[in-house]
């Protein structure tokens, strides 16, 4: 533990093994506690504890204790970065806190967070969600200047622009920053005084703010983090507004002027967790809506409906409450694989699906099964599942996905990044359902699924499914995650 951020020579943490790669990842979660007089640190775990699921590679928590900022980050779960000696250290009345899943940058301890950087006024640590378009202009800006860097992340940009334009004034010094990065960014800032919040004017990634037992307050991600540590929702950060939290209280600055609303679909589809709420929704009810439109549409003559769990079961359970098709389970899953270090055999990469999820034969056997999942993005474990589910007996396999066809790679935050690895860009419906051997494929449209979310797909960013992106993005950066490998970060960590 300490307050710097180690260099890039570290030893690379590969995932070697991922059943669950067929799915949009999300980059992270992000997490803040203005709370003097309490555990602000323990606080921040239980935050990043319910926002686990929205980064599983890095975790770390930065404090203020006095006016020094320390810093604790490790590769691996929240559980397994922390325990009860280093939270004890993590002593302090400010804590911010992130979960990591790379989309910019390698996989390595020096791309965890928060980033800490020091300035002359005061150490800043900061944690981003989102991903940023204009990174490789701002950092050579800012390499041009003389600053150095100790990662390959567009997180360590955001920190460093506001660094290098803080001459007294954190609170410009953000807005200036603001000003200047273009793209998806949901932000968390601490200072020795002050938790800093911001979000980009389109959006894109949910960041909320809370109240916590009366004085203090509380910043998050998602409000599924809120009820663990019995935090109260206030409202939602609008986007390119800028909250700040001190001993004064909240104090908001509508910084940027809120562009087209975009927040991501995908956090209605799959990333937020359903016990979460975004634009007053709730996200269970949400998808239970898309599996009713998704049979509207679609609709078969079948005796059961199954999840591919978990994410299926909301979508699940609606196109069975839809279509009067019986809801069962047809498939268990193993809880406790997750990613393993382990490097598999190519006979157990082949097997990856059968490792995760076991098939319950007396409820598929002699049946036409309904198969419901929430997406498609690479077209790598979709078929082995409808492999599985008629080696158990099912007769009939029809295949309905909650989400449109994703044909389009992201560029702000979710990834899937290259075109190439998406199946709906490279083939027809017809194609693909050949491919995962189905008896038929169904996708909700984007009207159905605006019309399942209840707010209008002029609202949201849908292009994944459609190809139209809210925020330029440069036409150099149709790249992948690891674009700034190139670029060596400075030997020497800098201290604070």
């Amino acid at each position: 533990m300490g307050a710097h951020d180690p260099g890039c020579n570290e030893p690379l943490d590969l995932f070697h093994f991922d059943p669950d790669l067929d799915r949009p990842h999300d980059e992270c979660g992000v997490f803040g506690v203005f709370a003097p007089g309490y555990d602000v640190a323990r606080l921040t775990y239980f935050g990043l504890f319910a926002l686990q699921h929205r980064g599983q590679e890095s975790a770390g928590i930065a404090v203020v204790e006095g006016q020094k900022v320390k810093v604790h980050k490790a590769m691996g779960l929240v559980s397994q970065v922390f325990d009860e000696e280093i939270l004890s250290e993590l002593s302090g009345t400010i804590a911010i806190g992130h979960t990591r899943y790379s989309t910019t940058g390698s996989s390595v301890l020096c791309n965890a967070q928060p980033i800490v950087v020091d300035t002359p006024y005061g150490p800043i640590a900061v944690a981003h969600n989102g991903n940023i378009v204009n990174t490789a202009e701002l950092r050579q800006q800012l390499e041009d200047e003389g600053i150095r860097f100790q990662s390959t992340n567009d997180s360590e940009v955001i920190a460093r622009c506001i660094g290098s334009l803080h001459k007294g004034d954190i609170v410009r010094a953000v807005r200036e920053t603001m000003a200047c990065v273009s793209g998806a960014y949901s932000v968390v800032v601490l200072t020795p005084t002050q938790i800093l919040a911001f979000r980009d004017p389109n959006g894109i990634r949910p960041l909320c703010l809370a109240s916590f037992n009366g004085s203090g307050y509380v910043v998050s991600s998602e409000t599924c983090a809120l009820n663990p540590i019995n935090a109260k929702f206030i409202r939602e950060i609008e986007p390119g507004e800028l909250v700040v939290i001190d001993h004064d209280g909240v104090t908001e600055y509508k910084t940027l002027f809120p562009e087209r609303p975009a927040m991501c679909v995908f956090e209605f589809i799959y990333l937020a967790r359903p016990d979460s709420n975004i634009y007053g929704k709730s996200l269970h009810a949400a998808r239970v809506r898309m599996g009713q439109e998704l049979f509207a549409e679609h609709p078969v003559d079948a005796q059961v409906v199954i999840p591919v769990p978990d994410t299926g079961y909301p979508a699940a359970i609606g196109f069975s409450q839809a279509s009067h098709i019986p809801l069962n389970e047809g498939l268990i899953k193993n809880r406790y694989i997750g990613r393993t270090f382990i490097e598999p055999d190519q006979r157990m990469r082949e097997r990856g699906v059968r490792m995760k999820l076991s098939p319950l034969k007396e409820n598929l056997t002699g049946k036409r099964v309904v198969m419901v999942d929430d997406s498609i993005v690479r077209g790598t474990t979709t078929g082995q599942i409808v492999k599985l589910i008629r080696e158990a007996g099912a007769t009939e396999v029809h295949v309905r996905i909650s989400s449109p066809p994703v044909k389009w790679p992201c560029f702000y935050g979710i990834d899937m990044a290259d075109r190439k690895d998406l199946i709906a860009a490279r083939q027809t419906l017809e194609e693909i359902r050949q491919h995962i051997g189905a008896d038929s494929l169904g996708y909700l449209s984007v009207k159905g699924l605006a019309k399942a979310v209840g707010v209008s797909k002029d609202k949201f960013c849908n292009a994944c499914f459609t190809g139209d992106y809210p925020i330029e993005v440069p036409k150099d950066l149709r790249m992948s995650k690891f674009s700034l490998e190139q670029i060596k970060p400075a030997k020497e960590p800098s201290l604070v």
